[in-house]
């Protein structure tokens, strides 16, 4: 076992390499198709709820029962990179206005309903995922939930605790049972998590009394995030390719002095308008290696 998670964090630590700021970017693409999306959201086990009694925005996990095996790894990021961004600019955003006061941080709870050792091998892709909230969001959540932890939890908590970071091991609390009494201090009741409600409840994809539960597709959340991000998208401009200044002249027979070229080619090059930057072309215009054309022609035309 030793040996297969020593792997597994190398494997974690080569992918940690690849990520970098333009992966933030992914934020204004949507992860298409829908079909993927869908396999990301089966595999990936994580929905809002509600809000606190604070008015903080409080994102349910099923980290148990979370496959991570439907997609690439880099669509877990994406997702999860999209889910943070969009908790930033529109969620807090408008609790804060709600509230008529700043709210900056979330709250998470954490289903380990199902969690087993062989869940170690999934470590370097939770680990990325810690390592982006670590590194660019490190103070947007405020208390780590864990509810159902099984007694396996100890095991894997011992290998995962020493990649986290100091400030985000304090923020974790390991609840009894499913949490319910004591989250219900800090949350309403129709915001605890479906898998917190009652013991025994577990990361099941069905409530008695919450129709869609938060980790489907379906939920209210996750339409309007995936709506919002392809409205970014189709906003979003384009980075148009640099021009280099390509075009096709019929070049004429060149004359002894190459005048008939040079003028030919001026003429082109004012049809494409700017002024400062056709006299520029024309200085710095050179034919297989030659001197520039308009030294050539100026220089001839003063010694006339």
């Amino acid at each position: 076992m030793a040996g297969e998670i020593s792997e597994a964090i190398k494997q974690m630590n080569a992918f940690v390499e690849k990520v970098d700021e333009p992966l933030k970017k992914s934020f204004q693409k949507p992860i298409q198709p829908r079909e993927v999306y869908n396999d990301v959201r089966e595999s990936q086990l994580i929905g809002m709820t509600g809000y606190c009694k604070k008015g903080r925005p409080v994102f349910a996990i099923g980290v148990g029962l979370s496959g991570y095996d439907k997609a690439s790894p880099d669509k877990y990021v994406q997702s999860h990179i999209q889910m943070n961004e969009y908790r930033d600019q529109v969620l807090l955003p408008n609790s804060t206005k709600k509230h008529g006061r700043y709210i900056g941080p979330c709250l998470k709870v954490l289903d380990m309903t199902g969690l087993k050792l062989s869940a170690l091998s999934r470590i370097k892709i939770l680990t990325m995922i810690s390592t982006i909230d670590d590194l660019n969001y490190p103070e947007k959540t405020e208390t780590y939930y864990i509810v159902n932890a099984p007694y396996v939890f100890s095991a894997c908590w011992k290998v995962v605790k020493p990649l986290l970071q100091e400030r985000t091991r304090r923020k974790i609390q390991v609840l009894q049972g499913c949490g319910r009494d004591e989250l219900l201090k800090v949350m309403d009741y129709d915001v605890l998590p479906h898998f917190s409600r009652q013991e025994g409840s577990g990361s099941s994809r069905r409530n008695n009394d919450q129709m869609i539960d938060c980790f489907s597709p379906n939920h209210q959340f996750h339409l309007e995030l995936y709506d919002y991000i392809k409205q970014q998208a189709s906003i979003a401009k384009p980075v148009a390719p640099a021009k280099m200044g390509s075009f096709h002249v019929d070049v004429p027979e060149q004359d002894d002095e190459g005048t008939v070229i040079i003028q030919t080619i001026e003429t082109a090059l004012h049809s494409m308008g700017n002024e400062s930057e056709v006299e520029n072309g024309i200085a710095n215009l050179r034919v297989n290696g030659d001197q520039s054309l308009r030294l050539q022609t100026t220089g001839s035309r003063n010694e006339d």
